[in-house]
C-alpha cells in the first residue's frame, strides 16, 4: 500500500520537435515497416502517455497530486508501470532494484534471476546445470522433462536464449499443437523486446487453448506498446469466457487509473470486492480515492477494513492518521503516526511520514513545529521536493526571501511536473518586483497545471503590467 497523497520523483516523457529531417529511401522505408513503432502523436484518450487527454474527468493536481508522468497517484504501488523510473540517470544509479520501485533501470536486470530456490543454490563444484553442454535437442523430445527444464532456465538462470530454444525445438516437436509450448515462447519474446512476435505467439495460444493467465500476457504487450484500448477490450472480452474472474477486472481498473479515468476505475474496484472481498489493491485504491474525494470518514472505513485483514506496515498506519485527521478524530491521529513511525522500514517511509505530520501542525497552526517536521523530513529524504516547497512558504511568512527562493529553486528542479513550486516562484518575483521571472515561473506552472485560475490570473496581471511598459 502506498501513501497514496505524497508526491514522489517521477518520469517526465519529452517530446522532441525536429524542424528537418534528411533521410534517404531506406531510412523512410525502415521506419514504415517497423512494426513496434509507436505513433509520436496519440489520439485522445488512447495513450497512457499522455494520460491527461484522457476522456473520463479525472481529478486536478489541485486536488490530487500528479506523477511526473501525469497521472494521478494510486492507493498502491504495482509493477511494470512509470510510476517509480527514475527521472535522471543519477537517479537511476542510486535507485534499488528491489519492489519499492515500479521499475528497474533496464527490463531485463538482474532481478529476474533472483527467483530460484534454495535447493538450486551453485554449489562449490560447479553450477546445477551446465547450460552450454545440454543437448537441448534430446531434452525438447521428453515433454515432461523439457518443461521442467525450461522452467529452471527461464526463471532460475535468466538465460533467455538457451529458454527461447529450448523452446523452439520443444513446440516443434509437439507439432506446434502444444498451447503451453507456445506460452512460453510469447514470454520469451516479450523479455527480449520483440512484442510482436510475442502478440502472434499468444494469439495463436489462445486459439487452442482458453486460459486466463495467457490473456495477461497479451495485455502486457499491449500495455507495452502503448496501446490501452486494445488490452481493455481483450480483458472485457476474456470477461465474457470468464465471468467474474478477478484478475481480469482488476486489470481493467487499472488502465482505467492510468488514463486518468478515476470514476470508471473505482467502479471496476467495486466489481473486484465483489467476487474477492480480501483483495488488498482494490481496497486501497477506493479508500483513497474517498480520501480524494473529500469523503475521509468513508475512507477511513476501507483502511480499517485493511487493519482488520491483517495488513499491519507504515503505509497503512499513515493512511489512517490522514483519514482521522481529515475526519476530526483527533484522539487517534498522532497514534496512528506514532505507529507508522515504529514500523517505518526505510528513511523514505519515514520521511513520508514526517512530511504528513508537519501537514497535521500546519492544520493546528503550529508552524513552529510544522518548520521542524518538514526538516525532519529533508533528514530523512533531501530529494522530497513537497517539503521544499512548503519550507519556502514558512520561509516566505517568516519575512525570508532569499531562503524561500533558493528553496522553491531546489523544489522546482526536483519535480518539474509540479505547479506549486513554479507558482510560489512567481508570486514572490512578482512581490519583489521582478517581473520577467514572475511571467516565465508563471508560464511554467501554466505548463504543468493549465486551469489553475491563480496562475491565469496573475499572468493576465503581467501582461498588463508589460503592456503599459
Amino acid at each position: 500500500i502506498q501513501a497514496a497523497w505524497n508526491l514522489k520523483t517521477r518520469a517526465l516523457t519529452e517530446m522532441v520537435y525536429v524542424d528537418e529531417i534528411d533521410m534517404d529511401q531506406e531510412g523512410i522505408a525502415e521506419i514504415i515497416l517497423d512494426e513496434n513503432a509507436i505513433a509520436q502523436v496519440a489520439r485522445p484518450g488512447t495513450s497512457l502517455k499522455l494520460p491527461g487527454t484522457s476522456q473520463g474527468g479525472g481529478p486536478s493536481p489541485a486536488v490530487r497530486p500528479v506523477t511526473q508522468s501525469g497521472r494521478p497517484i494510486t492507493g498502491f504501488v504495482r509493477p511494470s508501470t512509470q510510476s517509480g523510473r527514475p527521472s535522471t540517470m543519477e537517479q537511476a544509479i542510486r535507485t534499488p532494484r528491489t519492489a519499492l520501485t515500479a521499475r528497474p533501470i533496464t527490463s531485463a536486470s538482474g532481478g529476474y534471476g533472483r527467483l530460484g530456490t534454495a535447493s538450486m543454490i551453485t554449489n562449490p563444484d560447479g553450477p546445477f546445470i551446465n547450460l552450454s553442454r545440454l543437448n537441448l535437442t534430446k531434452y525438447a523430445q521428453k515433454p515432461k522433462l523439457a518443461k521442467a527444464l525450461f522452467e529452471y532456465i527461464f526463471h532460475h538462470e535468466n538465460d533467455v536464449k538457451n529458454a527461447l530454444d529450448l523452446a523452439a525445438l520443444a513446440t516443434e516437436h509437439a507439432q506446434f499443437k502444444d498451447w503451453w509450448w507456445k506460452v512460453q515462447i510469447g514470454k520469451c519474446y516479450y523479455r527480449l523486446g520483440l512484442y510482436r512476435e510475442a502478440e502472434k505467439q499468444f494469439k495463436s495460444a489462445l486459439k487452442q487453448q482458453d486460459m486466463v493467465d495467457t490473456i495477461l500476457y497479451l495485455a502486457k504487450v499491449y500495455l507495452r506498446l502503448d496501446q490501452p484500448v486494445t488490452a481493455l477490450n481483450l480483458f472485457k472480452q476474456g470477461l465474457e469466457r470468464f465471468p467474474g474472474e478477478v484478475t481480469l477486472l482488476c486489470g481493467i481498473a487499472r488502465i482505467y487509473e492510468e488514463m486518468n479515468n478515476i470514476s470508471s476505475a473505482a467502479e471496476y474496484y467495486k466489481d473486484v470486492l465483489k467476487q474477492d472481498n480480501t483483495h488488498v489493491e482494490a481496497i486501497a485504491c477506493i479508500g483513497s480515492n474517498h480520501f480524494y474525494s473529500d469523503q475521509p470518514e468513508i475512507a477511513l472505513r476501507f483502511y480499517r477494513r485493511l487493519l482488520q485483514m491483517g495488513v499491519y506496515n507504515c503505509q497503512l498506519f499513515n493512511n489512517l492518521g490522514l483519514c482521522c485527521f481529515y475526519a476530526q478524530q483527533y484522539d487517534m491521529t498522532l497514534s496512528s503516526f506514532e505507529r507508522a513511525l515504529f514500523l517505518a522500514e526505510t528513511e523514505e517511509e519515514t520521511a513520508d511520514v514526517w512530511y504528513n505530520l508537519g501537514h497535521v501542525a500546519v492544520g493546528i497552526g503550529d508552524l513552529n513545529l510544522a518548520y521542524q517536521c518538514f526538516k525532519l523530513t529533508l533528514v530523512n529524504n533531501n530529494d522530497y521536493a513537497e517539503a521544499y516547497n512548503n519550507l519556502a512558504v514558512l520561509e516566505m511568512r517568516k519575512g525570508h526571501t532569499e531562503q524561500a527562493r533558493a528553496l522553491l529553486q531546489t523544489a522546482s528542479s526536483l519535480a518539474p511536473h509540479m505547479y506549486e513550486p513554479h507558482f510560489n516562484v512567481a508570486i514572490l518575483s512578482e512581490k519583489v518586483g521582478d517581473l520577467q521571472r514572475s511571467y516565465t515561473a508563471a508560464q511554467k506552472s501554466e505548463e504543468a497545471f493549465p486551469g489553475h485560475v491563480d496562475t491565469q490570473q496573475l499572468l493576465k496581471q503581467l501582461k498588463e503590467h508589460f503592456a503599459m511598459l
